[in-house]
């Protein structure tokens, strides 16, 4: 069953980290973590090691 996540940390952008927040669709953490991995890594050309997760946390209701 898909649950909706919300995922925040940091991703390098030049010379600074930047933060974000964003909510996936995901059956656990691990795929929402592989998710934002994929999905910033993607539109940034960020390999994972400039892409840091500090926190998952389950969105309550739909």
């Amino acid at each position: 069953m898909m649950q909706q996540y919300e995922v925040s940390g940091t991703f390098r952008c030049g010379d600074e980290w930047r933060p974000y927040t964003k909510t996936v669709n995901a059956p656990n953490e691990v795929q929402a973590e592989e998710r934002i991995m994929t999905a910033i890594g993607s539109k940034h050309r960020l390999k994972r090691m400039y892409i840091t997760v500090d926190g998952i946390t389950l969105v309550s209701g739909e």
